[in-house]
């Protein structure tokens, strides 16, 4: 620990007082938060953040919190203490945040004790450098700025958060008694500290009281801000569980609105706050609705008698007692907590919305403060990354051009090669040479090849491909790489290809791309493919074809680079488990597999959940870490990422995801960041990019697979066996790079059958990171 050499030189002096004055005879706990749900703290004097945070929660030992903004802060206030006199002599407590990270210690203080004159004095000291683990920190009370009276503390206050949008904690508060000695217990890493110019803040709050300040922020419950942290994970804003269900017809969320549509008079929606005492601070709830005319609906609170325990109470209110009425345009609607009579607000667990009538539209949805109903704001979007160019290479024009598709026929090309889409759920129709392409699914393609095995196109590498198109351009265009053998009956097939983001290169009618554009080898070209859709619009297509040369005065946008798109290992003979996210009961069973059969595995995360201090999943990737599995990234709330409806909501599912597994990893590397699974293999132009930009890595893994368990069809059918025949079907196909989940027993139970079949290849079982070669991966 470095201190600031102020802190160091009055340490003596304070040892010495602390000898001659000691009256202590162990630590004061200030707080260590089993009293979390009374609103009070260990000293029984007010504790919070006033609901500056997006969220807080606390455990025994911790406050778990997400600093919404550079005014967040967590505060502790207690009767004041004559700490020197008394023999304290530090201030110590545990705190975790990310990695380098730093936050200010306000220690607030009174002239004296025996005063009844209200105002504190603040000194504060920034501490640095922090682990990104729980780290315990011991600040010695002396050598503060502006000679604060130590034998007159009244208040401790964390604030100025390094990193906003992220999980803190700050536990176990207490006063040292004697022996301090300013550094943190053995083992533990304490930051840097240093002592910034102070101010003297004065208020006539009395000192025996909480110190806070009178400004008090609306408490985010859910800002819809996510379609997948809702409906696929289960979570509001506030990491609580929010769902309908499945009673609803659907549940659809954008740009931060969520359309709910009753199926029946049973549907309903909730959203939880565990147990939320807004005593003294928020008056109710605020939320913007949209709704028809004449449109009715139930609102319930809940509440629990004893947190932690024993069923919820409830009371009831509909929209008409509320004296609600929609017109179907968007207002800000209240629910005053005074209105539904006997709720008990210190210990408020849940909103549920049911009995509707028709379909309603809400907005952002937000405890507000006071007794005056206002809105929460979406804060403006951070800045994004910018994108990462890759360089091309120059080629001489192609001596003709290549026409590809006139779509002069629904089941060939001009080429008399095949086109079509790889699944359903695609809609194509054709007319007067004309394809019409329309689906609501960014997983889904539509391919037209150029040859049934492999071409070379390095004549054509100078060229630029041409699409002649109407309506929509949200999609990506891919040119697909075959294999080494040329086969389609091995695995991978294809075996890459690069995706160009399709509005950057167009104008309103063509979309010119340069064929040097698509980093793939030339020599074993297969074809196009129309991709990653992120709008419903249809697009009209009436011409795909090779061109030598551009119209006059067409501007052409740089390459971005889009990272590297694998399906199989590179490394001879070497075969890789990569496995996704599943049930954390099951976890445990999955370890002592690939313990049992002597393996290391890439294990791909979703960010959110680690976050989830009651799933335990932090401390399974942790453990699983410490056995030698690569951990990497399976996005923050599980999308279809090509599907978001814009780069900022891309940005917003990376930069959460990073920020949630440095606050849980820290900075140590455990989590390998450039290696990216897309939820559902979902891949695109612009996740590409953008994951290559947030990175700041022209060349990141995105990790598909050649083998596949099918757990998703067969896990829970009457036939979970056929998993295995799926995972043997691709083997013998050449595949050598896995993608299954650990959400079902009997995907689990099959694991070692799995790992006999790949070991009975001959092949070398291993991470995805030495399978792919990566310099920086362990040695095998």
């Amino acid at each position: 620990m470095l201190l600031d050499r102020r802190l160091v030189a009055g340490l003596a002096g304070l040892l010495t007082a602390a000898r001659v004055n000691a009256a202590c005879s162990s630590n004061l706990v200030i707080d260590d938060f089993t009293t979390w749900l009374s609103g009070l703290n260990n000293l029984d004097s007010q504790n919070g953040d006033d609901g500056s945070m997006t969220a807080i929660a606390a455990s025994p030992g911790q406050a778990v919190f997400i600093p919404k903004d550079d005014g967040s802060y967590f505060y502790e206030s207690f009767a004041c203490q004559h700490a020197v006199t008394e023999g304290y002599n530090a201030v110590q407590f545990t705190v975790q945040g990310p990695a380098a990270g730093s936050f200010a210690l306000e220690l607030q203080t009174t002239t004296t004790c025996d005063s009844e004159a209200g105002g504190y004095n603040s000194s504060w000291n920034i501490l640095t450098d922090l682990t990104g683990q729980r780290q315990t920190i011991t600040v010695p009370l002396d050598g503060w700025e502006d000679s604060p009276n130590y034998d007159g503390i009244i208040g401790l206050v964390w604030s100025t958060f390094s990193q906003t949008g992220i999980q803190w904690s700050v536990g176990n508060v207490t006063l040292v008694c004697g022996g301090g000695t300013g550094t943190a217990s053995q083992g533990a890493t304490v930051p840097r500290a240093t002592i910034p110019v102070t101010t003297t803040r004065v208020t006539t709050l009395p000192p025996a009281t909480t110190s806070q300040p009178a400004t008090c922020s609306n408490l985010l419950i859910d800002d819809w801000e996510s379609q997948s942290r809702l409906t696929f994970l289960g979570y509001n804003a506030m990491g609580q569980a929010s769902s309908d269900d499945g009673t609803m017809s659907s549940v659809v969320v954008s740009n931060h609105r969520v359309m709910l549509s009753p199926a029946n008079a049973d549907s309903y929606f909730y959203s939880q706050f565990s147990c939320l005492n807004t005593n003294n601070r928020y008056g109710g709830i605020s939320l913007r609705i949209r709704a028809a005319r004449g449109s009715t609906f139930d609102v319930t609170l809940s509440y629990a008698t004893t947190c932690g325990g024993g069923a919820d109470q409830e009371v009831t209110m509909s929209s008409s007692d509320l004296k609600w009425t929609f017109d179907g345009t968007e207002k800000l609607y209240s629910l005053p907590f005074s209105a539904f009579t006997g709720v008990d607000t210190t210990k408020l667990t849940m909103i549920y919305f049911s009995n509707f009538n028709a379909a309603a539209v809400f907005g952002p949805m937000a405890f507000y403060c006071g007794s005056t109903a206002s809105e929460y704001t979406i804060p403006a979007g951070s800045a994004t990354s910018p994108p990462v160019t890759r360089s091309t290479t120059a080629a001489p024009a192609p001596a003709k051009a290549l026409v590809i598709d006139n779509f002069a026929n629904a089941e060939t090309n001009a080429l008399g090669e095949w086109h079509g889409a790889d699944e359903e759920g695609m809609t194509t129709t054709f007319g007067n040479n004309v394809m019409t392409i329309r689906t609501n699914d960014s997983d889904l393609a539509w391919n037209t090849q150029l040859t049934s095995t492999c071409i070379d196109l390095r004549s054509y590498a100078g060229g630029y491909l041409h699409i002649a198109y109407s309506g929509s351009n949200k999609f990506s265009v891919a040119l697909q790489q075959h294999n080494a053998q040329c086969n389609p009956d091995i695995k991978p097939y294809p075996e890459t290809w690069d995706s160009l983001e399709a509005a950057r290169y167009a104008t309103a009618s063509d979309i010119y791309m340069p064929i040097n554009h698509f980093n793939v080898n030339l020599t074993r070209a297969v074809g196009f493919a129309l991709k990653g859709f992120y709008s419903t619009e249809a697009t009209k297509i009436s011409k795909m074809e090779i061109v030598a040369s551009l119209p006059s005065g067409w501007k052409l946008p740089t390459k971005l680079a889009s990272g590297n798109l694998v399906f199989s290992c590179t490394r001879p003979n070497s075969f890789a488990f990569a496995i996704d996210d599943g049930d954390p009961q099951l976890a445990a069973r999955v370890m002592d597999i690939v313990k049992q059969a002597n393996i290391n595995v890439t294990f791909f995360t979703v960010g959110l959940p680690l976050l989830d201090t009651t799933n335990g999943l932090a401390a399974i990737y942790k453990e699983m870490a410490s056995r030698g599995h690569q951990i990497a990234l399976h996005s923050y709330t599980h999308p279809k990422m090509e599907g978001l409806p814009d780069t900022a909501s891309i940005d917003w599912e990376y930069n959460n995801d990073l920020g949630a597994v440095k606050q849980v990893f820290g900075n140590s590397g455990v989590v390998h960041t450039n290696y990216f699974r897309p939820p559902f293999g979902t891949e695109g132009a612009r996740m590409r990019q953008r994951l290559a930009a947030t990175l700041g890595d022209p060349n990141p893994y995105i990790v598909q697979w050649s083998v596949d368990v099918e757990d998703w069809i067969w896990a829970e059918s009457d036939t979970p066996e056929k998993q295995l025949d799926a995972f043997k079907r691709d083997v013998a196909a050449g595949g050598n790079l896995v993608v299954m989940h650990y959400l079902y027993n009997s995907t689990v139970e099959l694991l070692p059958q799995f790992i006999e079949v790949a070991k009975a290849t001959g092949k070398t079982l291993m991470r995805v990171d030495q399978c792919m070669q990566d310099p920086k991966a362990p040695p095998l």
